[in-house]
């Protein structure tokens, strides 16, 4: 079992950044590729990011390459997500997620296990 908690949300002007943050419980942190997801008011939960168990690898959804960076730090038992040069367009509720077994499906929110309650983002313009 692995319980998830986002922070860092907040309201932020057009251009500026954010880090959210995404504490995970459980001695077993380490074992979870992780994802960043997004959802905005009548749109689908929408992959922005995830991480590889050991932090190797990374990948990204083409809306956010580039401005968004993916990180983790598994003695801390924390996933981050730096967002630069936010847009009006990059307000949502943001979500972490933890995968056992993802295989190639990172971008894929049925892949995940389990899941955070939420960050509110918003960008004014």
């Amino acid at each position: 079992q692995v319980q998830l908690v986002e922070s860092g949300g907040g309201l932020v002007q057009a251009g500026g950044s954010l880090r959210l943050s995404c504490a995970a419980s459980g001695r077993t942190f380490s074992s979870y590729a992780m994802g960043w997801f997004r959802q905005a008011p009548g749109k689908e939960r929408e992959f922005l990011a995830a991480v590889t168990w050991n932090g190797g690898l990374t990948y990204y959804a083409d809306s956010v390459k580039g401005r968004f960076t993916i990180s983790r730090d598994n003695a801390k038992n924390t996933v981050y997500l730096q967002m630069n040069s936010l847009k009006p367009e990059d307000t949502a509720v943001y979500y972490c997620a933890a995968c056992r077994y993802c295989g190639s499906y990172y971008g894929t929110p049925h892949s995940y296990d389990y899941w955070g309650q939420g960050t509110q983002v918003t960008v004014s313009s």
